[in-house]
């Protein structure tokens, strides 16, 4: 077997701009000179241009934003902008580019994390179990009776994706497990073998009148936001149940309350929300909701897997080797 000779890439410096795992953490302070936001808040504009100020490297947050205008103001030292996320909307991509700044991401490593989510927030949203738990945890259950918190099973049932990426994919395999039939509709239709024997909808529409369970998990962009609004709800079989893994803007809450409160939704499952986390109070008033904080990737092997694919492209941006998870 070869011995890679290659000399270990100098260190750098690198601003983190939340506190992230402690073993992740170790694992980046063991290669560089890193400095943590001290604070567990979001860091204004401003603060971030003070963390960019002090490093070749920047790791970031899908909090924190880097339109065109911030990425104008950064420091010209700063090399890399690694985003600890797989969805990179808050990043201008273009813009970095155009200034010579590498953008890295987190693909394939959090699918399956983020698809185990999916299921948890389908199979609690499709069997009551925020409205069960209430009842243990608040002391209220008498025992067992024929018609208590009944549901809906999800064997068998018939499951529209939106978005089949690497995230979808997972989902669909999962679901599969559960004898469920799959559906997706995706930008571009997918190889056979990667579709698995799913029925591809080219129009979103038709997708939804299929959809006994809707998952979406497409990113967010111009395209997809509100993709998720009153005039699909509507067709969607009435009593379908909804979950959000990707982006709280792909859904109109206006749209989606609405259709809980009237039960052409029969449940919902949401892991992500508009405007995080000052999410919209009203899902908190419906029983039929079961809500997550944004925990998709929250297994401690996805998050050091997303440490693990950062600090590999940013030893290949900073020997000059193509990195696979760079975006520009």
């Amino acid at each position: 077997m070869a011995i890679d000779t290659r000399p270990e890439p100098a260190r750098l410096r690198i601003a983190i701009t939340r506190a992230l795992p402690e073993a992740v953490l170790a694992r980046i302070r063991s290669r560089h000179e890193v400095w943590v936001n001290p604070e567990d808040r979001v860091l204004t504009p401003d603060e971030l241009q003070a963390a960019a100020a002090r490093a070749d490297v920047l790791i970031v947050t899908a909090f924190d934003r880097f339109d065109a205008s911030a990425i104008a103001r950064l420091p010209r030292e700063l090399r890399i902008i690694a985003t600890y996320s797989v969805g990179h909307e808050h990043i201008d991509i273009a813009a970095a580019g155009s200034r010579g700044i590498a953008v890295l991401y987190t693909p394939d490593v959090l699918s399956d994390s983020v698809a185990e989510m999916a299921i948890l927030l389908m199979l609690g949203a499709a069997r009551r179990a925020h409205e069960g738990a209430a009842l243990i945890y608040d002391r209220r259950w008498t025992g067992w009776t024929p018609t208590q918190l009944i549901g809906r099973q999800v064997t068998g049932s018939r499951i529209g994706i939106l978005g089949m990426g690497r995230i979808g994919r997972a989902i669909a395999r999962g679901a599969r497990g559960l004898a469920m039939e799959v559906h997706y509709h995706n930008r571009t239709r997918l190889a056979p073998s990667l579709e698995a024997g799913a029925g591809y909808h080219a129009d979103i529409d038709d997708l939804m009148r299929v959809s006994d369970f809707l998952v979406l998990a497409a990113p967010s962009s111009a395209a997809t936001r509100r993709v998720l609004d009153a005039a699909r709800i509507a067709r969607l079989p009435p009593g379908a149940i909804v979950v959000n893994i990707a982006r709280g803007d792909l859904v109109d809450d206006d749209a989606l309350i609405a259709a809980l409160r009237s039960g052409q939704v029969g449940a919902a499952g949401l892991d992500v929300f508009n405007n995080e986390p000052r999410l919209d109070p009203r899902y908190l008033e419906l029983p039929n909701v079961f809500l997550q904080p944004h925990q998709g990737s929250s297994t401690i092997e996805a998050r050091r897997a997303m440490g693990e694919i950062l600090l590999a492209g940013i030893d290949a941006v900073q020997s000059g080797r193509a990195a696979p998870n760079r975006l520009a």
